[in-house]
């Protein structure tokens, strides 16, 4: 078995050992080499500035953005994760590692100042850290590393790159959400986040802000960390969500991601392959003609998921010392720290962890033949952490999830075509409508989907046959990276949800997969040629293989749609592996000419692993480049007819981000605006959010597409969830005549029991009397958009 390159320290007082197969570079490595390795991160840091003015970001919000990520939570990261671990002896890695940290210090900061309703003196946590690393002696020697062991240029270049790309697929996402004011279809998920972001700048109990006075019950730590950054910087919250957080916590996953990579497989090229599978990567096409689910970890839509990323891999990273035996030392405060933060990010993202440190366990008591008193420990904190984050953040979805073999199957478009047609929107208990009644037939074609899916998923899988190598089969971390990807993959196929979320059990472990399809490639020590030949056949295969028409909505045709790819995969992995083999054997002559010993069946079988890999890893990675390709160069696209109805226009933007200049963050708002599109009828999507989103403010009712209550009476009447009628019908009713039948009564009750101090007025929601004009004042028109002050 490889030792891993760097290991986790008991005392801090300890130090990273070096990877083995790491070039030596010296203290700092050749002044030319510094140089290179500067204009590789400048490079990073210029496609990220570009990237921002490209798409109308403020250039003052993107400077104070960027100092307080460096000051207020990579630099006092960096000097934490010291003190625990240790330094990596690099200062990329240092930096990666210290920014996760840094996302938890804050969110520590911020607890504390939400509670005690000391958010104006957030923007100092940092000082005291700081002020205690220069103080303590003990702490001093944190600001530098005492024993540099420099990465190789080669690794600093590719991260960099990575970065690069992941820079231009995130500027795809920026100018596909531009910033308000405009006539736009934002998201929905985008406008109720960023409704909590306004939430999670008040004092604590916090409130669903689209029905004030209801507790809000969500993971929405992430948006805890918009907020503070908001509160910090004096961002806008709307720019820091849509453009400024993004990258930068995308990236502290890359190096993390990186380093972790390099720890479990000794080479330090590892990391970079890891990196641009996990984040560059996608799940295989080769002209299938439909999506795998489950294609990229990292989102614009879904910020809880990016957010989960570096804390989750940070989590990883001791979990696989502990597993491994090390001493974690002063790491172990991290493990419920950055559990309860991976529980209060994203729901589905402990559970395969826990099952990855459970395997991981019984490999460890097996082979030691005893009680793994440190594996069972770090189970029951995770355990712990995951049942006190449930309590804490549970809701908003996650309490509808429910056991269903094949879950994700109606889902998928060969299913939803064919023996799922119909299906409707009911759970269809323990097995997917359709499914019990199509007998034996029905359920082969359920294998047969299952089957296609996991072949699109083979870079993500395909690590697994670390398992099967007797150098790497008694790694405790590899059953942990394992036993959690397939847990993630297990929780996808065996819940149902409504929205399809419980991908996330998948997405979150898509990560795991890369690191185990890196770490294999390691183990099998390509020769170069290997594996860029064989990258590059998988990504030929990828831009070049054209697209299968859409089959006909039968059975029959969509066996065939999925063999075709299934096949193509096959094709890809037999391909590769035999021009693997005829360039080690052309090696090996090449060897024996000079003198060399003959590459034996065991070289030959390395290059065949290398050249599948490396092929498999070639496709995934260019179907990626190819989606940011076409898409970067776009103008941006006009509404059309279809969509226009469903847009947030460029005067109801207006009047909602009036009323957040000019409304105390304390007062409750009123507001006819409920539905998507923005006319109020009988049994419409209740998933408007903007009043709350770019308003700010706690609403009366404004939208309840998102409550446990419409979540848990899915399919009821035949409705989904976003179509439920309001939970609180007489509260309702009573919103709704304050715009109707408005009276000086109704107003003055709505002010005293509620709080309400603003009415904002949509003539396009419905029905608004003049007399609201008589009983208020109006502080703000913008089209048909009035915003009313109760006097």
């Amino acid at each position: 078995m490889t030792e891993p390159a760097v290991l986790t320290q008991g005392p801090p007082v300890a130090s990273d050992a070096p990877a083995p197969h790491d070039e030596p570079t010296g203290r700092g490595g050749p002044p030319a080499r510094r140089v290179a390795a500067a204009l590789a991160w400048a490079t990073v840091l210029a496609a990220l500035v570009a990237g921002w003015w490209w798409t109308g970001t403020p250039g003052g919000d993107v400077a104070r953005y960027v100092a307080y990520w460096s000051l207020a939570l990579v630099l006092p990261g960096t000097l934490v994760h010291r003190a625990l671990r240790g330094s990596r002896g690099n200062l990329p890695e240092d930096l990666g590692y210290g920014a996760a940290v840094g996302l938890l210090l804050e969110l520590a900061a911020w607890a504390l100042a939400t509670a005690t309703g000391t958010q104006p003196a957030l923007r100092w946590w940092p000082v005291p850290v700081l002020a205690l690393f220069v103080a303590v002696p003990r702490l001093r020697r944190h600001w530098r590393i005492a024993r540099p062991r420099p990465l190789p240029l080669r690794w600093t270049i590719a991260v960099a790159g990575v970065l690069v790309l992941v820079v231009a697929w995130a500027t795809v996402g920026w100018r596909a959400n531009p910033l308000p004011p405009v006539d736009h279809v934002y998201y929905q998920d985008l406008l109720y986040h960023l409704g909590l972001v306004h939430e999670l700048t008040r004092t604590m109990p916090f409130e669903l802000p689209q029905l004030a006075g209801e507790p809000l019950r969500y993971h929405y730590l992430v948006d805890a960390h918009l907020a503070s950054a908001s509160m910090i910087t004096g961002t806008a919250p709307a720019t820091i969500l849509l453009r400024l957080w993004l990258v930068p916590v995308a990236a502290t996953a890359v190096v993390v991601t990186a380093g972790l990579a390099r720890d479990l497989s000794g080479r330090w090229w590892a990391g970079p392959v890891a990196a641009a599978t996990a984040y560059l990567g996608v799940s295989l096409s080769l002209g299938s003609a439909a999506t795998a689910s489950g294609t990229l970890p990292l989102s614009v839509e879904s910020p809880s998921q990016t957010y989960l990323l570096p804390l989750l891999l940070l989590l990883t990273g001791v979990c696989a010392d502990v597993v491994r035996g090390r001493r974690p030392g002063w790491g172990w405060a991290l493990v419920p720290a950055a559990g309860l933060a991976v529980a209060g990010a994203k729901s589905s993202g402990l559970p395969p962890l826990i099952a990855g440190v459970a395997l991981a366990g019984v490999v460890v008591g097996r082979r030691a033949r005893r009680v793994p008193w440190a594996v069972g420990s770090l189970f029951a904190v995770l355990v712990a952490a995951m049942a006190v984050g449930y309590r804490l953040f549970a809701g908003g979805g996650a309490g509808v999830l429910s056991p269903q073999v094949f879950g994700v199957l109606r889902f998928l478009a060969p299913w939803r075509a064919t023996v799922g047609a119909g299906g409707g929107i009911a759970a269809g208990g323990l097995l997917p409508p359709g499914l019990a009644a199509a007998g034996a037939a029905g359920w082969l074609f359920a294998l047969a989907v299952l089957g296609w899916w996991l072949a699109l998923q083979a870079t993500r899988f395909v690590g697994v046959l670390l398992l099967a190598r007797r150098g790497t089969r008694g790694d405790p971390a590899a059953w942990l990276l394992a036993g959690a990807l397939l847990a993630g993959a297990g929780g996808a196929w065996s819940f149902f949800h409504p929205s399809v979320s419980q991908l996330y059990f998948f997405m979150a472990v898509v990560p795991f997969g890369a690191l185990l399809t890196a770490w294999l490639l390691a183990e099998a020590r390509p020769w170069w040629p290997v594996v860029a030949v064989a990258a590059t056949v998988g990504a030929a295969a990828q831009w070049l293989l054209d697209p299968l028409a859409p089959p006909e909505r039968t059975r029959r045709a969509w066996l065939w749609a999925m063999a075709v790819p299934a096949g193509r995969v096959l094709l890809l992995a037999g391909v590769a592996a035999l021009l693997a083999v005829l360039l080690a054997g052309l090696r090996a002559r090449r060897d024996q000419s000079r003198g060399r010993p003959a590459a034996g069946a065991s070289r030959r079988g390395r290059a065949a692993v290398a050249g599948v890999v490396a092929a498999l890893c070639g496709a995934s990675v260019a179907g990626g480049l190819e989606w940011t390709a076409r898409r970067i160069g776009d103008p941006p696209r006009a509404l059309t007819a279809a969509e226009r109805p469903w847009a947030l226009t460029r005067d109801e933007a207006r009047a909602a981000l009036w009323l957040d200049a000019h409304a105390d963050p304390a007062d409750v708002v009123a507001t006819n605006v409920h539905c998507r599109p923005v006319r109020t009828v009988a049994h419409c999507d209740a998933r408007a959010f903007w009043v709350s989103g770019l308003g700010g403010r706690r609403t009366l009712v404004e939208s309840w597409g998102y409550t446990d209550e419409a979540l848990a009476g899915h399919a009821r009447d035949g409705f989904s969830y976003p179509r439920q009628p309001a939970p609180d019908p007489e509260l309702f009713a009573r919103n709704e005549r304050l715009f109707t039948v408005p009276t000086a009564p109704e107003l003055d009750r709505a002010r005293r029991e509620d709080g309400v101090r603003w009415l904002l007025a949509d003539s396009a929601a419905g029905p608004v009397s003049p007399e609201l004009a008589r009983l208020a004042e109006v502080g703000f028109v913008a089209g048909p958009v009035t915003v009313y002050r109760l006097r």
